[in-house]
């Protein structure tokens, strides 16, 4: 039996419409996403890598692995310290409309 191609875009557009409660989640959760996003792209534009971050932040280099693959979301106060070795920091900004 062939396997059925599927859209993942579609699927989850799809669960979105039919379930309010997945709707939720998955909106609250770009937000995470996009920010560990980047987070990354920063660390490699200045070349530096997940051990040299753990380093100078005083975490594990598996610590900012599975941070980077989203197994486990940042509390602000490490996120935050992670920008901060980066040269960055986290700002609230109103939503232009």
């Amino acid at each position: 039996m062939p396997f059925k191609q599927i859209s993942v875009k579609e699927e989850i557009e799809s669960q979105r419409e039919l379930d309010a409660e997945f709707k939720k989640v998955w909106d609250e959760s770009r937000a995470e996403y996009r920010l560990i996003g980047e987070m990354i792209s920063i660390r490699k534009q200045e070349k530096i890598t997940q051990k040299d971050l753990a380093s100078l932040t005083g975490n594990k280099q598996q610590v900012i692995s599975r941070i980077e693959r989203v197994e486990s979301i940042p509390t602000i106060r490490v996120f935050s310290n992670l920008l901060d070795a980066l040269g960055y920091e986290l700002r609230i900004v109103k939503k232009s409309c």
